[in-house]
């Protein structure tokens, strides 16, 4: 299974205040595994960035104003390109990041979003009731380093890779990717083995002499009906015979 973990920056949490994405970024898991694909812009708001946003993200409009639109290719189409038919992942994303983004990609004339969606701050308040469940006390839970995090504050790339760490630790997806992975490998061998061969002959006891006459003697105790004679007579059987009767 293919799923993009995704976060976006923006210049207020409200689209339909006219707040506008000013980065996004997403990082690939394929059953449960970080691969090491991503996506990462920064976007050109067309508008200034209001002082609280800025205080969270630190991207200025002086910065952005250079970078593209979103209507740009490199950006909208890029990331629907980079997302494909995807599972996403976002934290909080079924209240902030797929409405803010499907409604900057209606603007644009754009296809709307419509794969399936993991919110792990509901993932997270369902397996941990009542406790924290922002992004950084997730990472704190489950020991995610977030030092650059804490150093160059909120990034959409870099609260995408923290997300995905915390997302295979609330799942265990990274696990349930190598068990695939396992399982693939060991149907693989078995199917280029071949077939099994017959022994030519049983297998010589690692019994001591002792212990077989002590067998014996539990075997006369049973009476001529024990079933061990009957498997002790199969045993005494030509191999031949044995293969006939296997037939």
């Amino acid at each position: 299974m293919r799923q993009i973990v995704f976060d976006l920056e923006t210049t207020g949490f409200r689209f339909d205040e006219g707040h506008r994405i000013v980065e996004i970024g997403g990082v690939e898991l394929v059953r449960g595994a970080v691969t090491g694909k991503s996506f990462h812009t920064y976007v050109n708001p067309q508008r200034e960035v209001p002082r609280g946003a800025y205080d969270v993200h630190g991207l200025s409009y002086d910065f952005l104003k250079d970078f593209p639109v979103f209507t740009d290719a490199r950006v909208a189409e890029a990331f629907l390109e980079f997302v494909g038919d995807a599972e996403l992942i976002a934290h909080n994303g079924k209240a902030f990041d797929l409405p803010f983004l499907n409604d900057e990609l209606a603007a644009a004339k754009l296809p709307l979003l419509q794969n399936e969606l993991i919110d792990t701050l509901h993932l997270a308040r369902r397996r941990f009731p009542g406790a924290p469940a922002s992004l950084d006390a997730l990472c704190s839970r489950f020991g995610v380093d977030t030092a650059a995090r804490e150093r160059d504050g909120h990034g959409a790339l870099l609260d995408s890779r923290l997300l995905a760490e915390v997302y295979i630790e609330l799942t265990g997806g990274a696990q349930a990717g190598l068990d695939l992975d396992a399982e693939a490998a060991s149907a693989t061998s078995a199917k280029n083995r071949g077939p099994a061969r017959q022994r030519p002959g049983p297998a010589p006891t690692l019994a001591t002499p002792e212990e077989t006459a002590a067998h014996a003697a539990l075997i006369a105790e049973m009476g001529p009906d024990a079933l061990w004679r009957a498997l002790e007579k199969d045993a005494s059987a030509p191999a031949a015979d044995q293969a006939v009767a296997a037939e």
